[in-house]
């Protein structure tokens, strides 16, 4: 199978079937070519329902999990979006094609595989974000693209008013993924989407207490 058929088959037989309608979401995941932000050795694999590999214990989310994560923040085009964890740049990308800016964060500079220079919209950052970041916030949306046993306060204070937060939370095998909503000046709404499990982000687990 060539991997122009490859990327209809994601759309239309993983991603779509899994909930995602948004046409916006669609058109922007057939558009970008997966298969160029894929480490070489995997570059069959672009368009496979698997998590793959990127080093450091780190993976590229499958595609379904993309979709659902785009559809839930459905991100405008004049919004400002925070990802945590760039990872290759793939997702980073197809944000940058649905929102105003996107600036991300990844601990691992090494791992982006951007086939040329990213988008005019798009800052990438260096450092551990897995507690939070808020240099350029508030945002519209936020991203995080690895699991947290728990969610820091902090990423619900960058969220600007009517701000979305898309997150995977808990530990294996029970992890949820969540929508959050900032719906006033100290209220948020979390909706649940659906149960998955990926790794966590490093440094995301909580330093044991040392007790006298």
């Amino acid at each position: 199978m060539n991997l122009e058929q490859a990327r209809v088959n994601m759309v239309e037989q993983q991603i779509r079937p899994w909930e995602v309608l948004d046409q916006r979401v669609l058109d922007r995941l057939a558009a970008v070519l997966r298969e160029d932000f894929v480490p070489p050795a995997f570059r069959k694999l672009a368009y496979a329902d698997v998590q793959i590999p990127l080093g450091q214990g780190q993976v590229m989310l499958p595609p379904i999990i993309e979709g659902r994560l785009l559809q839930a923040l459905d991100l405008k085009e004049s919004e400002s979006v925070l990802e945590i964890g760039t990872g290759t740049g793939y997702l980073t990308t197809v944000m940058a094609g649905l929102a105003g800016h996107v600036i991300s964060v990844d601990i691992f500079p090494e791992l982006r595989h951007f086939p040329e220079q990213p988008l005019a919209n798009i800052s990438l950052e260096v450092g551990d974000a897995a507690r939070g970041w808020s240099k350029g916030g508030p945002f519209d949306a936020i991203a995080i693209t690895g699991a947290l046993p728990d969610l820091p306060r902090t990423f619900l204070e960058t969220l600007k008013p009517g701000g979305r937060l898309f997150a995977i939370l808990g530990r294996a095998p029970a992890m949820e993924a969540v929508l959050i909503t900032r719906v006033g000046e100290q209220e948020w709404s979390r909706e649940g989407l659906f149960e998955t499990v990926i790794p966590l982000l490093l440094n995301s687990e909580p330093k044991p207490k040392f007790v006298f």
